[in-house]
């Protein structure tokens, strides 16, 4: 009986430590941070815009830390561009921070189209 509680004794022992080294590494594929920049994007945008389009996101890793991303996006107008802008790019870099652990030092905004929103009590149509 002694020899068999012995063997599974050493069954339970937890295994040796690896060395950081001998572990490997984790990579996140552009497509996946792509993605969620695009999110980011769409979820910024959402309460605030009429716009159909959604936003597309390309992204390019750098050494697996850090993402440098381009985003683009279709906005109301009249708006305040600039802020807008700036409001997807700050929200971009925390989510993708958040979600992926890497940096972003760059979100680049393009605003490809802007769609013209008809003013309060503005005639709907035509105008001469």
């Amino acid at each position: 009986m002694t020899s068999v509680s012995e063997s599974v004794g050493e069954l339970r022992r937890p295994p040796a430590a690896v060395t950081p080294g001998e572990r490997g590494a984790t990579r996140i594929a552009d497509r996946v941070v792509s993605k969620i920049a695009s999110q980011a994007a769409r979820e910024k945008l959402a309460d605030q815009s009429a716009a159909t389009a959604r936003p597309r996101a390309t992204v390019v890793v750098h050494h697996a830390s850090s993402a440098h991303v381009r985003v683009h996006i279709e906005l109301d107008y009249p708006c305040d561009i600039g802020t807008r802008c700036a409001e997807v790019r700050r929200h971009v870099a925390l989510r993708v921070r958040a979600l992926v652990g890497m940096e972003v030092p760059e979100v680049a905004v393009h605003v490809e189209r802007l769609h013209l929103t008809p003013a309060h009590g503005a005639a709907q149509g035509r105008t001469r």
